[in-house]
């Protein structure tokens, strides 16, 4: 199994003393109780009270609004939790260095919300999803068969919250990304799964000779015309409405295509559905066409904690998304390319919030 130096550090030995090992057991028993008072904290902004002064209960409950039990609870919780620290001398509470990335880091913050929002509730039926190859935690939000089916429907919070999400991690590449894609000047790029067209737009701003065709859900492409309209270069980019679930849903061949582009969008689908959809774009491909596939692969970042996070989002697609996807390991990627009668050109990785391009051709 390939690893990232960092990873291969952190995952093949064990790096914890037994009383260390034993706190980090309670703080998973407690883990519910431990976001929610988290997400609190920040929520009700004591966590940024505390980062710009040293506070006592009292004084933390009167600036918050709430009594001084509820602000009992919350201060001894995070002492105990981490995100807090006291001052014996005079029983004041400031912020610790775990608190002030839960304040400042912004992918924390888009992650506790996508938690809370999108994932929290659904969670309690993850042992059904798991067992079931279904997203059972999904009713929670909607009746839909899956969650892409229905984020034009979601609940106000879980909708802002999923594309806060989705945005976040997909826009921090889209710079890097742009120059690899258009080093060789394409003049049509297929956007199989565009969304609302976020990269479409940085394509059609980017080249001014380039024509993009998203290839979407229809009602996601309603989504993707409404946020793109009027926008410049919207007229270079046009949709083909399709569920790429169905098997015998063919990508579009009505041109030739010098790049096809998927971002985020094979996580979406278990290896079969995965194999299935690349045997299609093979299909629209020539020797000249080059498809682009940009991922957050786990095993190759750079930073342990961005593993953590990849991993625990499987458990997202698992219960709530579609029930059978996650976040892949590049070795289960590069195999599904193979079955697949494409090969791995050239891969590129650490852009933008850890994601990596893998650069893919026909076998010849």
């Amino acid at each position: 199994m390939y690893l990232s130096e960092s990873l291969e550090k952190k995952y093949t030995k064990e790096t914890l003393p037994a009383r260390d090992a034993q706190r980090l057991a309670e703080f998973i028993a407690f883990g519910p109780i431990v976001f929610q008072v988290s997400r609190l904290m920040v929520k009700w902004g004591i966590l940024e009270m505390l980062r710009d002064e040293e506070l006592t209960i009292e004084e933390v409950a009167r600036k918050a609004d709430i009594s001084v039990y509820a602000a009992k609870c919350l201060l001894e919780a995070s002492l105990t939790i981490g995100t807090v620290l006291i001052n014996k001398a005079t029983d004041r509470f400031t912020i610790s260095k775990t608190g002030w990335f839960l304040v400042n880091d912004p992918a924390t913050r888009v992650n506790m919300d996508f938690n809370h929002d999108v994932n929290y509730l659904g969670m309690f039926d993850l042992e059904d999803a798991l067992k079931e190859g279904r997203p059972a935690g999904l009713k929670r939000l909607g009746n839909w068969p899956t969650v892409y089916e229905g984020l034009s429907q979601l609940p106000e919070e879980a909708q802002k919250s999923w594309f806060a999400f989705d945005h976040f991690y997909s826009d921090s590449s889209f710079e890097e990304a742009l120059k690899i894609v258009f080093a060789d000047k394409p003049k049509t790029l297929m956007d199989v799964g565009g969304n609302t067209g976020r990269w479409a737009l940085r394509c059609v701003d980017y080249d001014p000779n380039v024509n993009v065709t998203i290839v979407d859900l229809p009602q996601q492409l309603a989504m993707m015309r409404q946020q793109t309209a009027g926008k410049s270069g919207a007229d270079r980019i046009e949709g083909f409405g399709t569920n790429l679930l169905d098997e015998t849903n063919a990508l579009p061949n009505h041109r030739h295509w010098d790049v096809i582009w998927m971002s985020q969008f094979l996580d979406c689908f278990s290896e079969t559905q995965i194999v299935s959809i690349l045997k299609r774009a093979a299909a629209v491909m020539d020797n000249d066409t080059r498809l682009y596939i940009m991922e957050t692969l786990w095993d190759r970042q750079r930073f342990e904690p961005a593993a953590f996070c990849l991993t625990q989002i499987s458990l997202y697609f698992t219960d709530i998304a579609n029930g059978n996807s996650k976040m892949y390991h590049s070795d289960d990627l590069i195999r599904l390319i193979g079955q697949a009668g494409l090969s791995v050109d050239e891969i590129y990785d650490h852009l933008g919030q850890g994601h990596s391009i893998v650069k893919v051709k026909k076998m010849k």
